[in-house]
């Protein structure tokens, strides 16, 4: 994730600085590493646990994960480590990664990772740098690994009585596995090296990252390009997941509640109630950072190679500061 901000200081110069404390990120980083390796395992194995928490002192479990555990940890260090270089070329005191452990919880192990910084970032370009250096230094490894993951699956017939879940198809995705692939046979679906899954899990965290809302890396890059408009942008996208959400509560659930059926009412639900969670846990970040709207930046231009995006505005300003 892009980094998160702290008010400054009202007095900077009243006190010295202090060197920050690298116990807490590498304690979340070795309890990250633990967990995501976890979630290695439990995608590995063919059997159902008999708990989500079974198997984290078992280092034959734990080890048979590293083929998703390490290129998705190479991912998220990756991307954490864009934000970070990207945060000291501008010269903005960026703290390490503190990451987001979910020992038992969720399907990989982790939420990302959060980038502390104690000033607001005051240059457009440095906002636009750092918000846009993550994603991208992540796909470098993502799409490698998810290529490599995908030409050593294997494409077959759904085997009944296998646990295992449907991944999302977005059109950077589907370009790829059909580049490595080929078309896919009806009635047949690919199983997903564990490799391939972390790469595909990449592309997952990206997508949220760069969700144009708030101090999210697609936020700052939003911010940075569109200036104020983003504020009305971010709060029209937001609600636009419950609009997701009720189109697949519709479209997924609707159909197996009227079917005699019920075998896939969990996965429908569970595909629905992801944009209702996401819109929930935006909501939770909004009332603990105070607000949804992004810090301003100081007035001035994007350099000419930022403006040669698309989308890039011909403004040159925002508002000023705030003290």
């Amino acid at each position: 994730m892009s980094a998160s901000q702290s008010p400054a200081d009202s007095e900077p110069d009243s006190e010295p600085e202090h060197a920050p404390s690298l116990l807490a990120p590498l304690v979340l980083f070795a309890t990250t590493v633990v967990c995501v390796f976890h979630a290695g395992g439990q995608l590995a194995t063919t059997r159902a646990l008999p708990s989500p928490f079974s198997g984290f002192f078992d280092w034959q479990f734990l080890a048979s994960g590293a083929a998703f555990a390490v290129p998705f940890l190479a991912i998220l260090v990756t991307h954490e480590l864009g934000h970070y270089v990207a945060a000291r070329v501008h010269g903005l005191p960026a703290s390490l990664p503190y990451f987001i452990p979910l020992p038992g919880l969720g399907l990989f192990g982790t939420f990302g990772a959060l980038i502390g910084m104690h000033d607001e970032i005051r240059s457009r370009n440095a906002l636009l740098d750092l918000g846009a250096s993550g994603p991208l230094a992540g796909l470098v490894v993502a799409l490698p690994a998810l290529a490599w993951g995908l030409a050593h699956s294997t494409v077959q017939a759904p085997t009944p009585g296998l646990h295992g879940f449907q991944e999302g198809q977005s059109i950077l995705y589907l370009l790829l596995k059909q580049g490595v692939l080929g078309s896919i046979p009806t009635g047949q679906d690919v199983l997903l090296h564990p490799t391939a899954i972390a790469g595909w899990a990449g592309l997952w965290l990206t997508m949220l990252n760069l969700f144009p809302w708030g101090q999210l890396d697609g936020g700052h890059i939003a911010y940075a390009l569109l200036g104020e408009p983003q504020h009305r942008i971010a709060r029209w996208c937001r609600r636009g997941l419950l609009l997701l959400f009720t189109y697949n509560l519709v479209r997924l659930v609707g159909p197996v509640l009227l079917s005699h059926d019920k075998s896939g009412l969990a996965g429908a639900l569970q595909s629905s109630l992801f944009w209702l969670i996401w819109f929930v846990v935006l909501a939770f970040v909004e009332r603990m950072s105070g607000s949804a709207e992004h810090p301003p930046f100081e007035p001035g231009p994007l350099s000419r190679a930022r403006r040669s995006m698309p989308f890039a505005p011909r403004v040159s300003s925002s508002r000023q500061p705030r003290t």
